[in-house]
């Protein structure tokens, strides 16, 4: 993969560093994690919802964490007493630890989490704020009104 120069972008933008960052670290190849396996869902106009298979994996083994735009999710097994003394002639159940990060949009935020039939559902909304949002200006036909309108206000 060829490797992208954000530089001239630096010069002209103010803020996007954090952007340009995390968009640099996906060119570099990285040893792919593949377990536990997950689903990013669109579950409504500003609604996610992300799905881990985590078989095996008690509600206390778990840990989900949002903090900076990064949503971790770790799973570390406890191993009770009469675990450590079984033989296991096959084992293909895995046990092992895990630690998957997500990187979160602005105004992202983790609203519940469950922990259903070995699938760990947690649901995220973005909510942005009002100050964002778009809105309607008012375009009067009258100049000279809207002067004495804005004088009326500022006086």
């Amino acid at each position: 993969m060829r490797h992208v120069d954000f530089s001239p972008l630096y010069r002209s933008t103010i803020g996007f560093d954090r952007l340009f960052n995390m968009l640099d670290g996906f060119t570099t190849p990285e040893q792919t994690q593949t377990y536990p396996p997950y689903n990013i869902e669109r579950t409504g106009e500003n609604a996610y919802r992300i799905t881990m298979a985590v078989a095996g994996f008690d509600d206390r083994e778990l840990s989900i964490e949002a903090h900076a735009q990064t949503l971790t999710i770790k799973g570390e097994k406890i191993e009770d007493e009469a675990a450590a003394e079984t033989e296991y002639l096959y084992r293909g159940i895995a046990k092992r630890t895990f630690e998957r990060r997500f990187q979160l949009a602005d105004h992202v935020e983790v609203k519940a989490a469950s922990l259903r039939n070995g699938l760990l559902h947690i649901d995220l909304l973005r909510s942005i704020p009002e100050a964002m949002k778009p809105r309607r200006i008012a375009i009067t036909a009258d100049a000279a009104q809207q002067a004495k309108t804005i004088e009326t206000h500022v006086a």
